[in-house]
């Protein structure tokens, strides 16, 4: 008998250790996180809660809002959701930043995407006062109203390292691995890439020189020689907003089939999900070179 109770101990601390806590009662499992976040700090998470921090830090950025505001926004989804796109939660609360329609943030369906939800969160945070000035947590709870105003403090850090590399002031600093089988491929892959830069910096595929100097462009598509498309290439203001672009890109790698990101000198592939220094450190001239996985 004492030998299985030791047995069970042995078994809940593996699980516990195997587990972080996030928000009251909720974790993620280690063995789930894909990709590592490397800015003056390091935070591992997987594929889709990075994806959904990218867009949060977008968002942010399309608002005109300081790197300060996009570290309240990622530690409150954190919090509230352990960035994951939840379809339920307390009460009526939904989505990323477990926002209730009941409270007039919208609909299920409208707070369900994430861009959605991020809009309304800054727009939230803009109209309180010296927000700028408060702890991370105060800030947060301002629009939160949480019945847990201290919780969002705990996400503090992690959020600055996550904000450092998605606004582009850390290079190759997003290294995520990919599913052996992306979930798109060749032109639909491309599409679905373009339109999510679209939507997530506010911009268009046409961009004018005007809107590239604060923004990007998609400047081209590359195809092979059966006429399947294999990448794009994107147009960024400086080598800070590229930066931006390729750790966005990367972020969303998993379910858009991105094989590979060159920017500044490296290059990330999905082969070993990090980003290595190319021998002729070719910059593109500000561009942000992607290669999808061809159709088969």
């Amino acid at each position: 008998m004492a030998g299985v109770v030791v047995l069970v101990l042995v078994a809940v601390i593996g699980i516990v250790l195997g587990m972080r806590q996030v928000g009251e009662g909720l974790r993620l499992p280690l063995a789930s996180r894909k990709c590592t976040v490397q800015a003056d700090g390091e935070v591992s998470l997987n594929a889709h809660q990075m994806a959904n921090a990218a867009t949060i830090a977008a968002i942010g950025v399309q608002h005109g809002m300081p790197e300060r505001a996009v570290v309240v926004a990622l530690a409150t989804a954190y919090q509230e959701s352990g960035l994951r796109n939840l379809a339920g939660g307390d009460r009526d609360s939904v989505g990323l930043f477990q926002q209730r329609p009941s409270q007039g943030w919208g609909t299920p369906t409208e707070i369900r995407d994430p861009r959605y939800a991020a809009d309304k969160f800054y727009t939230a945070l803009k109209k309180v006062r010296g927000w700028e000035d408060m702890r991370v947590t105060d800030a947060a709870q301002k629009v939160q109203r949480s019945a847990f105003p201290e919780a969002y403090e705990k996400w503090a850090n992690d959020s600055a390292v996550l904000t450092r590399a998605l606004l582009g002031e850390a290079t190759g600093a997003v290294a995520c691995t990919v599913d052996d089988d992306p979930a798109m491929r060749g032109a639909a892959a491309a599409a679905a890439l373009t339109r999510g830069l679209t939507l997530d910096w506010g911009l268009t595929d046409s961009a004018s020189a005007a809107e590239q100097t604060k923004a990007l462009d998609v400047v081209g598509t590359r195809v092979n020689r059966d006429g399947g498309l294999t990448g794009l290439t994107v147009s960024a203001a400086d080598e800070r907003a590229g930066w931006r672009y390729a750790h966005w890109l990367v972020s969303h790698a998993n379910d858009h089939g991105v094989k590979k990101v060159r920017f500044g000198g490296m290059e990330w592939t999905d082969r070993n999900g990090t980003w290595k220094r190319l021998a002729d450190r070719e910059k593109n001239d500000n561009q942000v070179v992607v290669e999808i996985h061809a159709d088969l």
